[in-house]
């Protein structure tokens, strides 16, 4: 029995590790999951777990609130325990956080196999640090789990053709997350009663990055065109207390409807009945598409540029008259969203199939 180490450190990897576990354990995997404790999240209770049939982390880090650099290294300091307790055959992470970094140097470093899920994804903006994270982890990689074929071709460009590793096109998890959980939300997700929103239109929205937040011209600008918007259709956002309390410093006033973070389950109801979706998220953007929803990405660029490049997505940065236009434009416009890009909701199965061939 093969033995994998699942890192993760905030809710989205959570899910999509969920959906890698239930096909780890059908191929008879061992599986220990570290949860680095990176995103606090009142959602991630009890209930998140049960609700969401996702196992209980075997390890919690509880290692949140530093900088990026005194993260990281706590990160690395009990992940390196774990491991030389664990001995893993692997080590597994997903997408581009701390977490995801800091597992993937702490392998390397005990020379374990390291796979990294969500693989070749660039936004070629090296001021993210999502954009070091996943472009360090790749490189040190053993095996890369790549979603498109925009993915694939971004590390083939990067030479990785000639590097120690196997690139695998498996396809989203988070699609597979989408199919699996979308039906059980009707039943668990009161969020459209309680908002007042059952067959009314609305507009989905949400604002996170610091590159937004922090920057008062910007997140100024970003909440200004949604008040507009608002006008026209009602608009949605569930909005971080930390953002939440920058517009209140900034005087700042949301006309439209600001709630409290949602869980999963509530998220996958306003995706499934909103009209149109702004975002800085990435998973997002991605998600929209799953729901067949046109996004308005606020960012000056995306990791998912095959949705850009398929009219399903624009971006419009935080410039008002952009996000206005793109509001305009996407309202209107009609798209095929039957295009495969992201697989057919079975990427969990190829990780756990190719992982059972090592």
């Amino acid at each position: 029995m093969k033995k994998i180490v699942t890192i993760v450190g905030a809710r989205p990897q959570f899910i999509k590790a969920a959906m890698v576990s239930r096909t780890l354990k059908a191929k008879g995997f061992d599986e220990v999951i570290v949860h680095t404790g990176q995103h606090f999240d009142k959602n991630m209770s009890e209930v998140f777990f049960e609700e969401m049939e996702i196992p209980y982390p075997d390890y919690n880090l509880e290692i949140q609130g530093l900088s990026h650099g005194a993260m990281t290294g706590r990160m690395m300091e009990s992940i390196e325990d774990v491991l030389l307790k664990e001995k893993p055959d692997m080590v597994l992470v997903f997408g581009d956080t701390n977490s995801t970094l800091a597992g993937a140097l702490t392998a390397t470093k005990l020379n374990i196999p390291l796979a990294h899920v969500e693989a070749g994804l660039r936004s070629f903006n090296n001021q993210m640090p999502e954009e070091i994270n996943r472009i360090l982890t790749d490189r040190i990689s053993s095996v890369l789990f790549c979603p498109t074929n925009v993915a694939v071709a971004n590390l083939k460009k990067e030479g990785f053709d000639n590097f120690d590793c196997q690139i695998v096109k498996n396809g989203d998890v988070m699609q597979d997350a989408a199919l699996f959980y979308a039906a059980k939300s009707d039943d668990r997700s009161t969020i459209l009663k309680k908002l007042d929103l059952e067959e009314k239109p609305f507009v989905l929205a949400t604002v996170h990055r610091q590159e937004n937040t922090d920057n008062p011209e910007r997140i100024r600008a970003i909440f200004d065109s949604l008040n507009e918007i608002h006008r026209d259709k009602a608009v949605v956002m569930p909005l971080h207390p930390r953002t939440r309390q920058i517009i209140k410093n900034l005087g700042i006033e949301p006309a439209f409807h600001v709630i409290d973070p949602v869980g999963y389950f509530d998220m996958l109801q306003l995706l499934k009945n909103c009209q149109l979706v702004f975002t800085d998220s990435g998973g997002l953007q991605k998600e929209a598409f799953f729901f067949a929803k046109h996004c308005v990405t606020l960012r000056e660029e995306t990791e998912w540029t095959e949705l850009v490049e398929g009219g399903f997505n624009r971006l419009a940065g935080s410039d008002g008259n952009r996000i206005l236009e793109a509001y305009r434009t996407m309202s209107a416009k009609q798209s095929d969203f039957s295009v495969n890009l992201y697989g057919d909701g079975e990427a969990s199965k190829v990780i756990a199939d190719f992982l059972a061939t090592l």
